[in-house]
């Protein structure tokens, strides 16, 4: 038998399930980590917490915000060196949800991709 077909691997082709907890894309976590130095939130205790409250064109609108520590029923989830707090609320409806960052030459900020969203407004920072 030749050598390079015995040495061959037969990797399972991996679920394209989608995500429990929450994602962060590589742009995100770059901005996300800038803005952690000039907030002087330090990686090791603190992170960005990200939310759901009442409100907004849709009924609900997100909350980003760096905090310094988790809170006691946090989800806490790690990427890298940076943490992402959500409290156990607001996880109901991020489940699944990617964050991104976009930079065109109009606007730039974060965006966040949920599979949970029904509906949004033009804003893009409310949903139901």
């Amino acid at each position: 038998m030749d050598q390079a077909v015995k040495d061959e691997v037969v990797k399972p082709a991996v679920p394209t399930a989608p995500a429990k907890g929450i994602q962060v894309t590589d742009n995100a976590l770059k901005r996300i980590r800038s803005a952690m130095v000039k907030e002087n939130v330090s990686p090791e205790q603190g992170g960005l917490r990200l939310g759901v409250q009442g409100g907004g064109c849709s009924g609900l609108s997100y909350n980003i915000r760096f905090d310094t520590q988790p809170r006691e029923r946090d989800r806490v989830f790690q990427f890298g060196d940076v943490r992402v707090f959500v409290d156990p609320k607001s996880f109901i409806y991020l489940h699944g949800m990617t964050l991104d960052y976009h930079e065109t030459l109009i606007q730039q900020g974060f965006v966040f991709v949920n599979p949970n969203s029904t509906k949004s407004c033009g804003c893009g920072s409310s949903f139901s």
